[in-house]
């Protein structure tokens, strides 16, 4: 049996379809359907059927994936006790929130980069939420984001990095035009500029506003918190972020906080994989080097 068989069954698994899972392998569509035919027939088994227009797994495929998943995680074993015994090697993939990404982990990557020289990083800037439904599926082996969005159940292993408060920021010109985001029922002329509505800490500020009943002009919907911080720099807007990532501003006086009466505003990063994922020694290093970030 051809482990590259198996590999593209799991990819298929965790990409949702035979399309993407060929662009994830830069495999052709015929490979794939090879592939997995060769697969159905050394196990005498269908592993997919189709319904409507979707590949979906039969019940033999249902039963199939977690062997599948043992195999390959035993492959990885054997592959990190190649060449070098001692010597972290291979590659990891990681997922991390933007904020920690930009603020918290540059240090943290050289570091990594140092110890481990052989390694391939595949790092990704993700929504929180992205990533742990993707260390659920095995699609990432860490991630590094903040645990307030919850849902993990008992699937996901973390190690605490840190608790950080997130505060509400604008430039002294908006501060003076708009101090006041304490008293109720408010209509206040400015957007907020903030990243998608799955941010953690957007969610923590639309609850406060929806709570005093503050209405804000609009919303700016951004990707890049160093465009938002820029936005707000130039009396665009208010925007409300970890204290760490505006930290810079605050010293020079180019933004600055503004009061709520958000209690407890602080979010809890964690470094997490799923728990029945192997630790390789690249992941140990990794985490080893993660749980040194300065809260």
């Amino acid at each position: 049996m051809e482990f590259k068989y198996l590999n593209t069954f799991r990819t298929i698994v965790n990409e949702g379809s035979f399309t993407k899972a060929a662009e994830k392998l830069n495999y052709t569509q015929s490979t794939i359907t090879f592939q997995i035919g060769q697969l159905e027939q050394e196990l005498s088994a269908s592993l997919f059927e189709k319904i409507g227009r979707n590949m979906v797994l039969t019940k033999a495929g249902e039963h199939l994936v977690p062997y599948v998943n043992e195999v390959l995680q035993s492959v990885e074993k054997l592959r990190c006790f190649e060449d070098n015994l001692a010597e972290c090697q291979g590659d990891l993939r990681v997922g991390v929130g933007e904020t920690l990404l930009c603020y918290k982990l540059p240090a943290a990557l050289k570091e990594f980069h140092r110890r481990a020289p052989k390694a391939r990083l595949f790092l990704r800037s993700m929504n929180c939420y992205d990533i742990r439904d993707e260390l659920f599926s095995g699609t990432l082996d860490l991630g590094v984001f903040y645990d307030d969005i919850g849902g993990f159940g008992s699937n996901l292993t973390t190690l605490p990095l840190g608790d950080y408060p997130v505060i509400l920021v604008a430039s002294p010109e908006i501060r003076n035009q708009f101090p006041d985001f304490i008293t109720p029922d408010k209509v206040i002329p400015i957007p907020l500029i903030i990243n998608e509505p799955s941010c953690v800490f957007r969610q923590i500020f639309e609850r406060y506003l929806c709570k005093k009943s503050i209405i804000l002009d609009h919303t700016i919907e951004l990707w890049s918190i160093p465009t938002i911080k820029n936005l707000v720099k130039n009396n665009v807007g208010i925007t409300f972020l970890p204290k760490f990532s505006v930290q810079e501003e605050l010293d020079s006086g180019e933004l600055v906080e503004i009061a709520t009466e958000i209690t407890d505003a602080k979010i809890s990063a964690v470094c997490g994989h799923h728990k029945n994922k192997w630790i390789s020694p690249l992941m140990q290093l990794f985490m080893d080097i993660t749980s040194e970030i300065d809260g």
